[in-house]
């Protein structure tokens, strides 16, 4: 059984309806352990969209990143993810952050995340679960590479329960 971290997102239509029914469905194919609380988030790269919710969740997951990749993609279908704009508005977003301590570099998954360092609004839920996680290749916690990224803004609590 391997520890996977997951980061969601949506930003259009029922953004925490979205998100709630992806950590439903992601349940069924991995246990869910915990959920970072829900962020507000502004949009970055392409920023003429609306506003993020964002979060994370730790899974066990018992077989492969890949498989867990191809798992996650058939949720995003599922519940309407259309490719468009590279970072555009989307119904859901799922990545996998972390996979243990793993590292994959394969054409369809890189892991940990490549961008998870520079986003704050990846950061900031992991903070939430596992402030003292160690980034396997940068070799630094999640708690210090949020202290680097700080500064960015753009990222608060949602009020919402979770």
């Amino acid at each position: 059984m391997a520890l996977a971290l997951l980061g969601l997102g949506s930003n259009v239509g029922d953004k925490v309806g979205n998100i709630r029914q992806a950590l439903r469905l992601i349940g069924e194919v991995c246990t869910l352990k915990r959920v970072s609380r829900f962020y507000k988030t502004a949009p970055v790269g392409y920023v003429k969209q609306d506003w993020f919710i964002n979060c994370a969740a730790e899974v066990d997951y018992d077989s492969t990143p890949l498989s867990l990749l191809k798992s996650l993609k058939s949720i995003e279908d599922e519940l309407g993810r259309v490719e468009a704009v590279r970072f555009g508005p989307r119904v859901i977003d799922i990545d996998i952050l972390f996979f243990s301590d793993q590292i994959v570099d394969e054409s369809v998954l890189r892991v940990p995340h490549p961008r998870l360092h520079e986003r704050l609004f990846v950061l900031a839920p992991l903070m939430d679960l596992s402030p003292d996680f160690v980034h396997p290749i940068l070799k630094k916690t999640v708690r210090q590479m949020h202290s680097e990224v700080e500064s960015q803004g753009g990222v608060e609590p949602a009020d919402v329960t979770v």
